[in-house]
């Protein structure tokens, strides 16, 4: 096939000799004005370098949580500029506009769009790339371009079979004009893209050797812990400085806007430093909540009418049986492997900052690492440098600024490096949280058991308004994200929603509203099923006939996990289906309960529909991540308030 990209989306830079051919590549569906040209390689939305010895650079401007990104997005700009895998070195991209996502105008790694937003354009940039260097072999033969192909690095001249690597052309490749037009590969050509190519970030972390935030170490810092209010949104109003300088290698305490921030030679002497605090604390309006308070208020709240996010046929439930059911899903933490920590070093004219972050820059969600850290320092923002190190896992956690800004408030009250560090029970009890949710659900049922009416009401507070300072009136869609787009064939359905407003700092959490909303549907279908008297595949399958993704992963799932066969002695089996971010999902769990009513998970089979896979080995470490996750969050993860 052939895509059309402007001219003026690549810039040719580093021709000197031995410099080799430098792509800075702008990628115009991931930024803003996309066509503009990239002024520096240092800058550009993705750049591939290209050096004599034939090894290829490639930078990656989105952030390694163990994701996969290292590996998928080079992948591409390897499969066209068809080089081995194994001469391909990995960058880490700086914090720069021309990194902006296509779908936030931010640098920002989130909401499933890395492969999605990056797929044709790292390829264009690597078929631009190889367009040139076959121009530049075939120039030194006085051959026409389309008597030549590569392979593996090597530009082969077919007739009469003479080659030359990419490093022997790189320099003369470099002074030839960019094509404006290529052709991609066609897909049943592809060498690299649907394979399980080995993971480029893997033999670092199994060897211990990968830098993650945690990892830092920068000469003269100091090492930062924080005392927070045990109250969300309570203030310190004194503590005993004298005490925690008593502990030896403390040097500093100082007021951050999180808390109170005790810097020491070390961890350990600033977590001790910490508690000899002993700070009294304005709880604040908060005080008063709780759980059972929490609850309490949205069994009222789900009385009232709310703000209507999807309407269809009169909204109505029809006559015939009905069934009414509530659900509930509470706060969850994000619980990252690796704690919050970021490392900032604020200087005159100057701030760095080490984190393992997944919003470098930009002005969305109130801005990114390099705008927060510029704004605590007072300096203009192209005076913050951002260096990702690797996430210790993210899940939307990380998108947040928290940690960032303690790191940099810290640094600036104490004239040197300062890294802070959270600890796990910290970092659990100042999360960004999972919103709760309560919801109703009632639908009515014809005589062949198929709903003619879907009710679904949800009370659940807005992660935007808490986190963002969206206006409290303002109606969050992801409240009843997977609710207001049911795939089920219903003729009449109403979706409203009830936002309260609390203190409980709300974020993105894996998949956002789709997380419990997933399982408040399907758990409903479940109930609507046994009393349709049907079987629980077989009813979700009659509805499906609109809705074909679902339908395809649904019947495989059933398929392969041996539906309708007699589950092994003591075990039953459940079945859902659900989308999120583009993506289809089918599971079917066997689970079998233990002798104390605990549930016992023996087995679940997983159909997923991602559209095209870049690598399958990730993709699965994904699913089988997710259902762990899951599993973590349903059985052991709910977070109380007291």
């Amino acid at each position: 096939m052939t895509s059309t990209v402007s001219r003026r989306d690549f810039l040719k830079a580093g021709a000197a000799a031995g410099a080799g051919l430098t792509l800075a590549v702008m990628l115009p569906s991931c930024a803003p004005g996309g066509g503009t040209p990239v002024t520096t390689p240092f800058k550009p939305n993705a750049w591939v370098r290209i050096s004599t010895d034939g090894s290829v650079t490639i930078v990656v401007d989105r952030s390694e949580m163990g994701q996969g990104v290292y590996s998928t997005l080079p992948m591409l700009v390897a499969e066209e500029l068809d080089v081995p895998w194994d001469r391909v070195t990995i960058e880490q991209a700086g914090a720069a506009k021309e990194y902006f996502n296509s779908i936030f105008p931010s640098m920002v790694t989130g909401g499933s769009t890395s492969v999605a937003a990056a797929f044709m354009p790292l390829r264009e940039a690597g078929a631009k790339a190889r367009a040139m260097l076959v121009a530049a072999a075939a120039a030194a033969w006085t051959v026409d371009p389309s008597e030549c192909r590569t392979e593996a690095g090597v530009v082969i001249h077919t007739g009469s079979r003479r080659r030359l690597p990419y490093g022997e052309l790189a320099d003369r490749a470099a002074l030839l004009p960019v094509p404006e037009k290529v052709t991609l590969k066609d897909p049943k050509d592809f060498k690299l893209i649907g394979t399980s190519v080995p993971r480029r970030d893997l033999p670092d972390k199994v060897r211990g050797r990968a830098g993650f935030g945690i990892d830092v170490e920068v000469p003269g810092m100091l090492v930062g812990v924080v005392a927070r209010s045990p109250v969300f949104g309570g203030t310190a109003k004194s503590w005993d400085e004298a005490a925690a300088k008593q502990v030896p290698g403390v040097r500093q305490v100082v007021k951050l806007s999180s808390g109170i921030a005790v810097l020491a030679d070390g961890y350990f002497a600033a977590r001790k430093g910490r508690d000899a605090l002993q700070v009294v604390w304005d709880e604040g309006a908060a005080a008063g909540f709780s759980t059972a308070s929490m609850r309490k208020e949205m069994a009222s709240l789900i009385n009232r009418a709310g703000h209507v996010a999807k309407k269809a046929g009169t909204g109505a439930l029809g006559s015939g049986r009905r069934l009414s059911a509530v659900y509930e899903a509470p706060y969850l933490a994000h619980a990252c492997m690796e704690p919050m920590n970021a490392t900032a070093h604020v200087e005159a004219d100057r701030c760095t900052v080490w984190a393992p972050t997944q919003y470098q820059c930009g002005m969305v969600l109130g801005g990114g690492a390099q705008e927060v850290a510029a704004q605590i320092a007072g300096i203009d923002v192209a005076k913050v440098t951002v260096h990702t190190t690797y996430l210790g896992g993210g899940f939307g956690r990380r998108v947040m600024q928290d940690f960032v800004r303690d790191a940099v408030e810290a640094s600036k009250a104490a004239g040197a490096p300062v890294k802070v560090v959270w600890s796990r029970e910290e970092d659990i009890q100042h999360d960004f949280y999972r919103p709760p949710t309560y919801a109703r659900f009632a639908a009515s049922l014809g005589e062949d058991g198929r709903p003619t009416g879907f009710t679904a009401r949800v009370v659940c507070p807005s992660i935007v308004a808490s986190a963002f300072g969206a206006p409290k009136t303002s109606f969050d869609d992801a409240a009843v994200e997977g609710i207001a787009s049911l795939p089920y064939d219903v003729p009449n359905l109403l979706v409203d929603q009830v936002q309260p407003d609390w203190a409980v700092p709300l974020g993105f959490w894996r998949s956002v509203g789709s997380s419990q909303n997933g399982f408040l549907v399907e758990s409903f279908m479940d109930e609507l099923a046994v009393l349709a008297g049907q079987d629980p595949f077989e009813y979700r399958r009659a509805l499906l006939s609109k809705s074909p993704r679902h339908l395809a992963v649904l019947e495989l799932a059933a398929a392969q996990a041996e539906w309708g066969t007699p589950a092994p002695e003591g075990r039953g089996r459940g079945i859902a289906v659900v989308s999120s971010f583009g993506s289809y999902v089918a599971e079917v769990a066997e689970v079998s309960l233990n002798p104390d009513r605990t549930i016992r998970v023996h087995k679940v089979v997983a159909a997923v529909d991602c559209g095209t896979v870049v690598n399958p080995d990730v993709v699965k470490a994904q699913v089988e991540s997710a259902i762990v996750y899951g599993l973590t969050a349903a059985l052991h993860g709910e977070i109380t308030i007291d």
